[in-house]
């Protein structure tokens, strides 16, 4: 009995904790302006507006003067599951709306010098479950937030290539909550009907660096390849237990630590003119998730119950995988119009052992469309919206611990601003 409930009470519900803060890598959104959303984000070879920042800094150098650009994109997700007994129906996931920011500054100088700063959110989102739902001891809530202060400078050497670099100081916090099963007695040791609640804020940060070049080798055709470094995030976090019942005493919360590793990313694009108001693009993008393969937490042990000591650290394996984005995309340019269209597949880095209501992940199929007005010579206005599908995904036992199918689909509708000095 004693090794039971140790396993189920220190093993499993320390490994949630850890878990939850490290699937947050996985929300990585790569929507960060509406010009290139509406082209499937298909633009590291033309970043030809202040995004640049993100997607390819080396596309600053072609820009002049004072640029400023600001937006954002709502994100509605929906996630269902269904279990595989019939005691474990379909359960939707509350509905929820993310609205990751981005704002670019840029300043362009004659000799061929940009300057440049941009914010805006990579890696976010979140999940919300009702409280008392089949899944509850995995997840309930579950908030993560970055921001990433990137200052860039690009240099252009002629009129063909150039050259950027940046480096971004990434702030994080993370957020959850989940339910914890617990006991009305330890003498002798009696389960309870009723979970105790787990809740744990956490907050980090770190550096990573990015670089692109940028070479436009005949009219009309341009080549792009920009890299972004991996992220080491070193998060500080307080755990806090309640409702445990006869277990109060041994779960004291406190103090934890660990270090997560976000992904490089590598994009590689090239544009061309098909005529002088269509020009289509393709971007391949490799993300090297293998980064989230083991996690080591570091948190203040509990004092020793009859049971042993619960609240401890715990070292656990993801074997998350290397993974890859296509992406196709077009604009035609009308007047003061310009349409645009795209595509990606996106693959999956979660493996079957690794799917979890926190970040139910599968392999996606994404359209996107977009719309650009030129207000006047100084102002722009750009939409876009895009559609997620995601391919249905079934998890089995033994392979992971929590078997079941999820069904998930997103909309998201970008909108920015561009003023030109």
């Amino acid at each position: 009995m004693k090794s039971i409930y140790s396993s189920i009470l220190g093993l499993v519900l320390l490994s949630i904790i850890i878990s939850q803060l490290t699937i947050a890598g996985g929300f990585q959104i790569n929507e960060h302006g509406a010009k290139a959303m509406g082209m499937g984000g298909a633009f590291s070879a033309q970043a030809n507006d202040p995004s640049a920042i993100y997607f390819n800094p080396a596309g600053l150098g072609f820009q002049k003067g004072i640029n400023l650009m600001l937006g954002t994109t709502l994100i509605f997700p929906s996630t269902k599951f269904t279990g595989p007994t019939p005691s474990t129906n379909e359960t939707k996931m509350k509905s929820q709306i993310f609205y990751p920011i981005n704002v670019y500054g840029t300043y362009g100088m004659d000799d061929g010098l940009t300057f440049g700063i941009g914010v805006y959110n990579p890696f976010g989102l979140g999940t919300e479950w009702d409280k008392d739902w089949v899944g509850k001891r995995l997840s309930v809530k579950t908030d993560l937030q970055t921001f990433f202060i990137n200052p860039s400078i690009a240099y252009k050497l002629d009129d063909q290539l150039s050259i950027g670099i940046g480096l971004s100081y990434v702030l994080a916090n993370v957020n959850l909550k989940f339910r914890i099963p617990t006991f009305s007695s330890l003498l002798p040791p009696t389960p309870s009907s009723l979970d105790g609640t787990a809740e744990l804020d956490a907050d980090g940060n770190g550096f990573n660096f990015n670089a692109g070049i940028l070479y436009k080798p005949i009219s009309g055709l341009s080549l792009g390849v920009s890299y972004r470094h991996t992220t080491e995030l070193k998060l500080e976090g307080t755990a806090k237990f309640t409702d445990m019942q006869a277990l109060e005493t041994y779960f004291p919360g406190g103090d934890g630590k660990t270090t997560i590793t976000l992904p490089y990313n590598i994009l590689f694009g090239i544009a061309y003119d098909i005529m002088p108001e269509l020009t289509l693009e393709a971007d391949f993008q490799y993300v090297g998730w293998k980064s989230y393969d083991t996690l080591d937490v570091q948190i203040e042990e509990g004092p020793a119950s009859p049971l042993g000591v619960l609240q401890k650290g715990i070292k656990s394996g993801k074997d998350w995988e290397n993974s890859f984005l296509i992406r196709v995309g077009g604009e035609y340019r009308m007047n003061e119009f310009s349409f645009r269209a795209g595509y990606i597949f996106d693959r999956t880095p979660q493996p079957d052992k690794s799917v979890e209501p926190m970040l139910p992940d599968a392999d996606r199929h994404e359209v996107t469309f977009g719309l650009g007005y030129k207000l006047s010579e100084n102002i722009d206005i750009n939409f876009a919206y895009q559609f997620i599908m995601f391919k249905d995904r079934t998890v089995e036992s033994p392979t992971n611990e929590f078997p079941g199918s999820y069904k998930n689909n997103a909309h998201l509708f970008g909108l920015n601003i561009g003023y030109k000095f």
